[in-house]
């Protein structure tokens, strides 16, 4: 008789390009975003959730990483229909705009916020799942809207500790592109192809820099691990087209926009995009924010093929040290743009959207590495159990520290060994300990650890330095949660 094969255990690893998230990467995250809707809220906007699933026609074909299965979406057929995880959070907007058009508000603003999926190459930082937060306005023509959501972007980094003069948000239009890619020889529906690539290279060029960049427009490029990128193969002439539009910054938004001009002459449709840059501009003087805060940057196209005018990125400008040690500025966290057609697919009939993405993750990183949020997490006061017979009444007194809105549990390990208490209270990074046994209960106290000063003690002080400040005392009863919530209020 044959041995039957023993199933082999599931490795325990997480997939490759995702990510778990723990506690205090839960909360930070929640509070990070709780702040950005409150900003968004008091711009007009309202919330919306939609399905992380969408229909792949829904989605449409407009993920930068083309060369990946699928479009660069995770995809699954069902019945005739092909459905696929949603791979930002517009095109699920454009959809519901289209669906409930006859009962929404025109314009409709919404926000939403949650977790997209890409089918990409993951590396570095760069993840197959991750979070991202957005604001939009649908039905709207004006750049008025797109100079308003450049204005509200700035507010979101500010409340969220980013300081005046470490962003800046750079804003372009793809208008203006679309012209220096005509005066290029690269307009016309069999160029499209071309075009797209020319696009996806300018959009690296913060990573490739201009040298890797013109590899991109010409034959391709090669890159660390020796995977090959096919280029758009333009001319050195056509390329240098192109480049010279990536070089267009001046000292002043002005002067930028003149040099613009001139590369557009001969175009209409970048003659239009100007214009619009300069009404943005001198919408956004009005309203307050200035150079120091929003510019004119030619440099920024936005990846995604879906932008159909202004279009804009935001940049954190401090320095950061990399994974080398070396120094680098933290780059770009947030970005967007107009996308007048995106509903139209649905619908046949123009409307005018714009709207911006926030990178959680690393808008996240950012504050962390600047010191902004304090990732050092505070956990539960624990309240410990030396007899089993007396659980109702450590559960009696979890009940009245949360009352008190202290968070807090009782240990449901095995109590047996009250050492493995002190140790799980410790990698909870507990700040408080209740102790209560027999003898305490009979005489109507508790004892109360202070753990924060108690570990303080252990590491740096001497015994005379802290007589006069003992990490544990005995308290009567029912001042127990007063003198936690003294002790939590000296800690903090």
């Amino acid at each position: 008789m044959a041995n039957d094969k023993k199933q082999p255990r599931p490795k325990a690893v997480t997939p490759k390009g995702f990510q778990d998230y723990f506690g205090a990467d839960v909360t930070e995250r929640a509070a990070m975003l709780h702040k950005i809707a409150a900003v968004y809220h008091r711009y007009g906007f309202d919330a919306l959730e939609t399905s992380a699933v969408e229909t792949v026609e829904a989605l449409g074909k407009f993920l930068p990483d083309v060369d990946r299965p699928n479009e660069g979406v995770f995809a699954w057929q069902e019945d005739a229909d092909w459905l696929a995880l949603r791979y930002d959070l517009t095109a699920p907007l454009a959809r519901v705009a289209a669906q409930y058009r006859n009962d929404l508000p025109s314009p409709y603003r919404r926000y939403a916020m949650g977790p997209v999926w890409r089918n990409e190459k993951p590396g570095p930082g760069r993840f197959r799942q991750f979070y991202q937060c957005d604001a939009d306005t649908v039905g709207a023509a004006s750049v008025a809207a797109d100079a308003e959501i450049c204005a509200m972007l700035a507010d979101c980094l500010e409340e969220v500790g980013i300081a005046r003069g470490d962003y800046v948000i750079r804003v372009n239009n793809r208008k203006v592109l679309n012209g220096v890619l005509e005066v290029a020889g690269l307009s016309g529906d069999d160029k499209e192809a071309e075009r797209g690539i020319v696009l996806r290279a300018i959009d690296k060029l913060d990573r490739l820099g201009v040298t890797g960049v013109r590899a991109l427009l010409g034959e391709g490029r090669k890159d660390e691990s020796g995977d090959f990128t096919k280029g758009a193969g333009l001319s050195e002439a056509q390329a240098d087209v192109v480049i010279g539009f990536m070089e267009a910054k001046r000292d002043t938004g002005a002067a930028t926009v003149a040099r613009l001009s001139e590369l557009v002459t001969g175009s209409p449709v970048g003659v239009a995009g100007v214009a619009e840059l300069e009404e943005i501009a001198a919408l956004l003087t009005a309203q307050g924010y200035g150079p120091d805060r929003i510019i004119i940057d030619p440099s920024v196209v936005r990846g995604l093929g879906y932008y159909t005018g202004p279009v804009y990125e935001a940049e954190l400008t401090f320095e950061v040290t990399d994974e080398k040690g070396r120094p680098r500025n933290f780059g770009s966290v947030a970005g967007g743009g107009r996308y007048d057609d995106l509903v139209k697919r649905f619908t046949g009939q123009e409307v005018p959207a714009t709207g911006v993405s926030i990178g959680v993750d690393r808008l996240l990183a950012a504050l962390r590495a600047t010191g902004r949020i304090d990732s050092k997490a505070v956990g539960p006061v624990i309240v410990t159990v030396m007899d089993r017979a007396k659980m109702a009444d450590y559960q009696t007194m979890v009940a009245e520290l949360r009352n008190a809105g202290i968070r807090s549990e009782v240990y449901l390990g095995n109590p047996k060994n009250f050492g493995n208490q002190l140790k799980y209270a410790d990698k909870r990074a507990s700040p408080v300990a209740i102790i209560a046994g027999s003898d305490e209960f009979d005489q109507g106290i508790v004892q109360i650890k202070d753990l924060v000063l108690g570990a303080q003690i252990a590491q740096n002080a001497t015994l005379e330095e802290w007589k006069d400040r003992p990490s544990q005392y005995a308290v009567p009863r029912d001042q127990m949660v007063a003198r936690v919530r003294a002790i939590l209020d000296g800690q903090a």
